[in-house]
């Protein structure tokens, strides 16, 4: 393996070459194996490799026009062979002209070269500095504090800072000082060979005479049978670095002699009383013990940067789970062979309690391996299998007697996984969504057999299966899809016996649980027959969660019962506790839960396979200027399983008590609703189909307190919503401004006069209606009442209610007259938003009886315009096409918004086109209508006066039949001002 990637890296094309990730794709291995070569072997990465000859060309262009423009730049340097985006070229460009401003007064070019290289060399170090902490898992986790600690430490001048590391045994002290030492020599505070050192104090501390002659040395006739001189630790590692393990074993003498080193770089050896010896080194010592109780406090103050490494049950599950794999892949690599690990060793791992940290998951791991690869030898398989069974007998009872039930651990032991040189491959469960097979019968009965053939008792088997049937059962319901309309299908797979009574059972448990969801009948009655059947054939039915049912589903164990004596009386037939516990486990997971609350709005989820779902929430989202449509897309990788806990995990984050609202692109996804719903008593409705437009109204609706799930839904779900559109039209209401005071409606009132009397013709228009809390049952309410008939510029008064998009203004700030001026404001919004909206909009980016056939041919024109003006920058072309792939960015009336990455955007505009004749947009839809938005995170405004605008048909209209660009401009303006 490693001759072949030396041989591509041999014939890479060197102003192009290979990126790890390409060469793990020509050998059919992980990127990660590529990378750990590279590393082990100190070859630099590919921008490194590369760096030396673009500099010089870089420079070469420079030199002859040092004003160049970046495209320019770009465009020269592509043509020279190279593979640039223009954000890389711009970095390039930076680096060559600091080397041609440093090489100014050089004339001798062969030493500018030669200085050039020191630069590069220069760089490359610190590019490497980089690298020597790439290889420690939590980088940029819960080591990011410890990795920045170290490398201050190394970095600060002239031979870093002496470094203690802190924390239990195994937590990989050891390892952090080793990798700070690999990160020194790429410094200019030490020599690439500088020496490294580890001593460990425990080894001597019963003779602290040895002790402190291995630490110093000793001259000869130190002591008895020290016949030669001998250099110690602190000599050899003069320049470098000395690692003194378990610090707090090393006696107070060691300690104080240790003081002198440190203050003056000063030592002798053992038995020396005149001659004084010099070692300039750095210190890392470890300690497991408190250093307060350990460590002389001179010692201790001498010691500048303490690190704390956090025990392996203080990382995340994330980290943990990639410590596993390495280990488990470095076991792979040392055996040759794949390792084949189930998923229950991952769980087991994942959650024992790990008293020996690091160092003791890595020896238990390679146990697990040990027996896993003797019994593949002795029996000649391929690959090694570690089962549950290889797991260490401590860890094994541990996972066994644990409860834990943690979402976020389950993504991580959900599959077996297969380790070899190739990487980590997730092997995904066959789907259970055949309906005539046994399904949770035929998942028990296989797990026993499994685990009794790697010897569990029957104990363990029972605690084993019991925590996963439960899961497995919701897993075979969601799998069963069916509708109204497949009562066909549903006989030929029941049979009309138990379909006759299927009704029935649903009456009986309606009665008795009214939160039941009628979907509870076809996974039901497939379940029935399954179990109707067994007892027939007189197979035995076992349900291991059958005292615990008992005990925590009451409530549908006694409905279940009910349940078993309807069937059996109408089919003859008895069935056993078990089953009934089986039954009421469905019950217990087909409920809806009503737990909606009246504060809080809905939640609106979109979900979609492939990147989909995000680009339409975001563009919801920027459109009305909030962050409440969350999107969430399967990946092809993803089984609806996993699909289904991550939007489980989702729904209770974004729920806000009023429940959530699921728009869905696909049919798989359409079931979750109920199941979430079971699973979490969190209301949902799911909408089996999705666009911009239904996201977008969604969320102006969800933003309503006063709107509920079911009614938001029962409107979208609608079928002739497409047709209805939406309709913001606030300029009848009339206009009110209330004036609010704590101590009761006469101070309201007083509110009011003295703003009709300073603000005179302002507010003759306006209704001022005071309101006092003293006088107010619910000042909030009465409010909200006064917001449905009329448009409330305004509160004004001593306390702010807080009501969202509401302005409140201070008393005080009224009568001193500092607010005087923004009540105008408010009043009069036809000024503000005028100016805000004409700003962006340019005359220049106003394109009347534009004649395009192709939308691409309008993205690429409108965007030129832009950049040409120096309003985007060229990456935004690149991002409007990404936002088009993610979902359509059409709306309804022939409109389409197309708009790039803020982060592209130089100059906020927002440039129109109209076309003489509409053309396809989306494969569906015609447009004729074309806005490009090109904003920044911050125009929240803007989204909402162009949202208005293209919300009002009778605009829409004007701008049609407009002739020009300033007809065009004025309609825009004018119809801001109207609509607000």
């Amino acid at each position: 393996m490693e001759t072949s990637i030396e041989k591509i890296m041999d014939s890479e094309d060197k102003k192009n070459p290979y990126t790890d990730d390409e060469i793990a794709k020509q050998m059919g291995i992980s990127r990660e194996i590529v990378t750990q070569y590279r590393k082990l072997n100190k070859i630099p990465d590919s921008r490194q490799r590369r760096r030396e000859i673009i500099l010089k060309d870089a420079w070469e262009i420079m030199k002859k026009d040092s004003n160049i423009s970046d495209r320019a730049f770009t465009r020269e340097l592509n043509d020279r062979g190279y593979k640039l985006s223009r954000y890389t070229a711009v970095e390039i460009k930076r680096e060559a002209a600091e080397l041609l401003e440093d090489s100014a007064e050089i004339v001798d070019e062969d030493n500018y070269i030669k200085s050039q290289e020191n630069v590069i060399s220069e760089k490359d170090n610190l590019e490497k500095t980089n690298d020597a902490f790439d290889c420690i898992i939590g980088k940029e986790g819960s080591l990011k504090l410890q990795i920045n600690q170290a490398k201050a430490a190394i970095l600060y001048p002239p031979r870093g800072l002496h470094t203690l590391l802190l924390g239990p045994s195994g937590v990989g002290k050891s390892y952090m000082a080793e990798v700070m030492y690999n990160f020194a020599r790429t410094t200019k505070n030490f020599s690439s060979n500088a020496p490294f050192a580890v001593f460990n104090c425990a080894d001597y501390a019963d003779n602290p005479q040895l002790l402190l002659s291995q630490l110093f040395g000793h001259v000869k006739g130190a002591f008895t049978g020290a016949g030669e001189g001998k250099k110690g630790m602190v000599e050899l590692c003069d320049g470098g670095i000395l690692f003194l393990d378990e610090i707090h074993r090393l006696p107070s003498e060691g300690q104080e002699i240790l003081f002198y080193l440190i203050d003056r770089g000063k030592f002798r050896r053992l038995g020396e009383t005149e001659l004084t010896r010099e070692s300039k080194l750095m210190i890392i010592a470890a300690t497991t013990e408190s250093p307060e109780g350990s460590l002389l406090l001179t010692f201790r103050r001498r010691i500048p940067m303490i690190i704390e490494i956090p025990s392996i049950n203080d990382r995340s599950y994330r980290e943990r789970f990639e410590i596993i794999k390495n280990f488990f892949l470095n076991e792979s690599i040392r055996l040759g062979k794949d390792i084949l690990v189930a998923r229950d060793v991952i769980k087991s791992f994942m959650i024992y309690d790990c008293p020996g940290n690091i160092g003791q998951l890595k020896s238990d791991i390679q146990v697990c391996c040990a027996k896993g690869f003797l019994h593949s030898t002795l029996n000649n398989k391929e690959k090694v299998k570690v089962n549950f069974k290889d797991v260490p007998d401590y860890v094994k009872e541990q996972v066994l007697n644990s409860n834990i039930k943690d979402r976020e651990l389950e993504k991580y032991t959900y599959e077996d996984i297969i380790v070899s040189s190739k990487g980590i491959e997730v092997l995904r469960k066959e789907q259970y969504n055949s309906v005539d097979k046994d399904n949770i019968y035929l998942f028990i009965e296989e797990k026993y057999r499994r685990l009794k053939e790697e010897g569990h008792s029957d104990r363990d088997i029972n605690k084993i299966i019991g925590s996963q049937v439960e899961e497995e059962l919701v897993r075979f319901a969601s799998a069963v899809k069916f509708s109204s309309t497949d009562i066909q299908e549903l006989v030929d797979i029941v049979g009309k016996d138990i379909l006759s009574i299927i009704e029935d059972i649903f009456g009986l448990i309606k009665e008795n649980i009214p939160g039941i969801q009628r979907k509870v009948i076809y996974p039901l009655a497939i379940h029935l027959k399954s179990a109707y059947d067994r007892v027939l054939n007189t197979h035995k039915i076992v349900n291991p969660n059958l005292e615990m049912v008992k005990k925590e589903y009451r409530k549908e164990y006694n409905v279940s019962s009910k349940i078993t004596k309807l069937i059996g009386d109408r089919l003859n037939v008895n069935f056993p506790e078990d089953e009934i516990a089986f039954i009421a486990m469905y019950l217990k997971h087909f409920q809806h839960k009503n737990k909606l609350q009246v504060h809080g709005r809905v939640g609106v989820i979109v979900l979609s396979h492939g990147r989909v779902a995000s680009g339409m929430a975001e563009v919801a989202n920027r459109l009305l200027g909030v962050k409440h449509a969350v999107g969430l897309e399967m990946e092809l990788s993803d089984s609806p399983n996993i699909m289904l806990e991550k939007t489980i995990k989702l729904v209770k984050k974004v729920d806000e008590g009023k429940g959530c609202i699921l728009l869905v692109d696909m049919g798989s996804l359409t079931t979750f609703g109920d199941i979430i719903t079971g699973k979490t008593g969190i209301p949902t409705r799911v909408i089996g189909r999705v666009d911009t437009l239904m996201v977008l109204e969604c969320v102006r609706r969800a933003l309503l307190p006063e709107d509920t799930l079911d009614s938001i839904a029962d409107e979208i779900d609608n079928k002739n919503y497409i047709s209805r559109g939406l309709n913001i039209d606030t300029k009848n209401k009339a206009k009110a401004i209330v004036t609010l005071c704590i101590t009761g409606e006469g101070a309201a009132e007083k509110v009011k006069e003295y703003m009709e009397n300073y603000l005179e013709d302002s507010v003759k228009d306006i209704d001022i209606i005071p309101l006092g809390y003293m006088n107010n049952e619910n000042v909030n309410t009465t409010i909200d009442r006064i917001g449905k008939n009329k448009e409330i510029l305004a509160i004004v008064g001593t306390i702010n209610p807080e009501i969202k998009d509401i302005p409140f203004i201070s008393v005080e700030n009224v009568v001193t007259g500092t607010a005087l001026n923004t009540l105008n404001r408010l009043i009069n919004k036809k000024d503000i938003l005028k100016n805000r909206l004409s700003n962006i909009i340019p005359e220049e980016f106003i394109f009347p009886q534009e004649n395009y056939k192709y939308k691409d041919e309008i993205l690429d024109n409108m965007t030129k315009r832009l950049i040409e003006a120096d309003y985007v920058d060229e990456g935004f072309l690149l991002s409007v096409y990404k936002r088009e792939a993610l979902g359509a960015t059409y709306l309804k009336g022939g409109i389409a918004i197309p708009h790039g990455d803020s982060k592209f955007v130089t100059k906020p505009t927002i440039a129109v086109t109209k076309l003489a004749t509409p053309i396809n947009w989306d494969g569906v839809n015609n447009v004729d209508l074309i806005f490009m938005i090109a904003l920044k995170e911050d125009s929240k405004d803007y989204f909402e006066q162009l949202y208005r605008v293209i919300s009002a048909s009778e605009s829409l209209s004007k701008i049609r039949e407009a002739k020009n660009k300033k007809e065009i401009m004025d309609i825009l303006f004018e119809n801001t001002i109207l609509a607000i």
